[in-house]
Formats: C-alpha cells, structure tokens, sequence
C-alpha cells in the first residue's frame, strides 16, 4: 500500500445523516468556496492535520463490526475533490473492507477518477444568491453529465435558509437541474443551523449568517413539497 497523505480537519464515527446507514465521515480541510454560511469554518480556515492511508483505513477497520450491514465512508469537508489521489486511494482499500464511498461535494471539481470509485454522491446545490435554472446547469453539468455516463447515484442537496432560497424562483431553479438530469433521485433540504457560531468566535471570525433565521422541519417540508411541484413527471 502506497502512503498517500491528506490534510483534514476530523474522522467523526457513528453519523446517520451523511448518507446510507451508520457511517465514519472525513471531513478534508480546505474547499474551493468560502459560503457565508458555512457550518464548517473549521475546515476552510483551519491547518487540521495530516493524516495517512495506512491511518485512514486502520481506523476504518477498528469500526468495522459498526459499519457492516449498509454502512460505510462519506468522504466530505471541506471539499474531498480537493484531494482526490488520496480519495481514490482510500476508496480503493474501503471497498476491500466490504464497505460503501460515498462523497459530498460541491461539484465544482470534475474527477473522473474519483467519480468512477464513488457508490454515491451528496451534491450540493448552490443557490442562495439568487442563481437561475440557467446558471445551476451551467455550473453543475460537466459534474452530473459524468455522474451521469458513469451510472453513479446521486441526490441534490441544499441547505435551506428561510427569507433567502426558500421561496418560488430558488427552489424552480432546482428543479430545473433536476428535471435537466432526472437520474438524480431528488433533492434533500437541509435546515439552515446556528451552532456553528461558536466555531466562528474560536477562529476570530464573525458568522456572517447570524442574523439570519434557523430553518425548521416544516421549512424543509414546504420547500420539498413546492420543489415536486416543479418536478417533471
């Protein structure tokens, strides 16, 4: 086994909402965005550590018997694509573990490597300044057109924050991507959070998105049910 390396930030274990089943997820510093409501600052101002492929997949093995049985790896950030040898290296010896890769991405980065290794992907749709149909598919279809050709499963993610994409022409303009590109299963509204502010504070940074109001369950719900809406059939 080579000794690839990667910078991150933390390998949290026992999440159930980062994918599939009971999942370990590493969270990779550094991200080609700097969104103003980033709930991961950590990961986009933080050095994190280094960590190595020998270390990534001891770990793994030591949650092994937790994992088994629908779960696995999410590889998120941060932004994984970032650091796709190492990616690719890691997905290759947690395949031999029997378990699933799955990454969450901002889909900015087109790897073809990587997205051949992937079971699945959590893409994150930007569209909180106001983005059109138009402007989503120019962004996110080199991404999906692979995902695409490649047979990969993908689900559209979007953090939902009221007063900001919440209404009609945001959540239309999803709905374009996906009828653009109905292979993706749909989309999951994830609710806009605060706990983040402390993270903020401990970098000396101030949370640009602390004015704004937390999204609810029923938020999401309504956002989910307007976006069928505008689903093609």
């Amino acid at each position: 086994m080579k000794d690839f390396k990667a910078r991150i930030d933390s390998f949290y274990h026992g999440s159930a909402v980062d994918g599939e089943g009971l999942r370990s997820v590493l969270f990779f510093s550094g991200c080609n965005l700097r969104c103003p409501f980033c709930h991961n600052p950590e990961t986009l101002y933080g050095s994190g550590r280094e960590i190595s492929l020998s270390e990534a997949v001891n770990t793994v093995k030591r949650y092994l018997p937790f994992l088994k049985g629908g779960g696995g790896i999410t590889l998120s950030g941060g932004e994984p694509f970032l650091q796709s040898e190492f990616c690719c290296a890691f997905s290759d010896e947690v395949h031999a573990l029997d378990l699933t890769v799955i990454a969450e991405t901002n889909g900015l980065t087109v790897d073809e490597e990587l997205i051949k290794r992937l079971d699945g992907v959590r893409l994150d749709i930007k569209n909180q300044s106001g983005e059109t149909g138009e402007t989503l598919l120019k962004k996110y279809s080199p991404f999906l057109d692979l995902c695409r050709n490649l047979k990969k499963d993908v689900l559209l993610t979007n953090v939902l924050i009221p007063k900001v994409n919440d209404g009609e022409k945001s959540v239309s303009a999803l709905a374009a991507l996906k009828n653009a590109f109905p292979f993706a299963r749909g989309a999951e509204f994830l609710p806009f959070r605060k706990l983040c502010v402390k993270k903020y504070e401990d970098l000396g940074k101030i949370f640009p998105f602390n004015d704004f109001p937390e999204a609810t369950a029923s938020d999401c719900a309504a956002a989910l049910k307007l976006f069928g809406s505008f689903v093609n059939l």
